[in-house]
């Protein structure tokens, strides 16, 4: 384990923000929070649920999307699921169990890098579309179009002109999607700001886990409003009857998987199919943008 600064990635940046620079409500609630007590106030639960409960619930989960896929691949539907969150909301770990048991020639998961010279010349729209499932295929999308309406707009890699323009083509975009027949889901992860700065210090002391972070994560710390702002203002322009969000609070990873999984089998029609195996989504921490509000922008 690292002990001292140099070892760490970023020279301990993570570790400088959290004792001089983040706000004291947030310092005390990582402190004396425990390794599985949930840190924000506003959440409808005090820990996170039983692991024995949490496996038995995915298992039954996992055999559900399995005969998904499977049927799938038989009728040739084509399914796309975007996962859009903080970062350390739990995207990469909730698509990690959602393909874990699926064919992975027929359950693709994108995830794009920064766009090359010859994309950033392109229509913005463009190097998703190359992406998109064949009959037979479900995509999973690690991040998405969407890192224009917040991610480029907090570190001002785009305009103001260019991201409106996005927000303007956008719905006629994923109209195009759904009335080829490509069935689409936005899942929006949502984490508490003491979650997500506890999630960010384990990571930076975990070798094994530094990979995961990046000069986007570290600044990111210092623009949580920034980012507030610019989510209220995509969910607010993007939440449509045609491409709805379901908004999963994340600050218990073993629920927010289990109710992302949920979200996706229950809007789908498939062989087999058997409701008791998919059990009931937790209304406490899935809705739509409105969750965003009540939910765990917690200062």
């Amino acid at each position: 384990m690292p002990d001292k600064p140099s070892d760490l990635p970023f020279d301990g940046a993570i570790s400088r923000f959290f004792e001089k620079d983040a706000p004291k409500s947030i310092r005390k609630a990582v402190e004396d929070g425990g390794k599985k007590e949930i840190l924000s106030p506003s959440f409808p639960y005090d820990r996170w649920m039983k692991k024995d409960d949490y496996k038995d619930e995915l298992e039954a989960l996992q055999r559900e999307l399995v005969k998904m896929l499977a049927d799938v691949r038989e009728t040739g539907k084509r399914i796309v699921v975007v996962f859009e969150g903080r970062d350390a909301a739990g995207k990469g770990g909730t698509i990690k169990r959602f393909r874990e048991n699926l064919n992975p020639r027929s359950a693709r998961v994108v995830a794009l890098s920064k766009p090359t010279e010859r994309e950033q010349g392109q229509w913005y729209f463009q190097r998703y579309i190359d992406h998109l499932p064949t009959k037979g295929e479900i995509v999973l999308f690690d991040r998405s179009w969407y890192n224009r309406a917040v991610v480029e707009k907090v570190f001002g890699f785009c305009t103001d002109e260019e991201r409106e323009k996005f927000f303007h083509q956008l719905p006629e975009f994923e109209d195009m999607l759904v009335s080829e027949g490509i069935q689409l889901f936005k899942i929006w992860l949502n984490v508490g700001r003491a979650e997500q700065l506890k999630r960010f210090l384990a990571r930076e002391q975990d070798i094994l886990k530094q990979w995961k972070l990046s000069s986007i994560d570290v600044e990111g710390l210092k623009r949580w409003d920034e980012y507030t702002v610019a989510i209220a203002e995509t969910m607010e322009r993007s939440h449509t009857d045609f491409a709805p969000w379901t908004v999963i609070r994340s600050d218990d990873k073993y629920r927010a998987r289990l109710n992302a999984i949920r979200s996706v089998l229950t809007k789908i029609d498939y062989k087999g199919k058997n409701k008791d195996n998919l059990g009931e989504i937790d209304e406490k921490i899935v809705d739509g943008p409105a969750l965003l509000i009540t939910g765990d922008e917690d200062e």
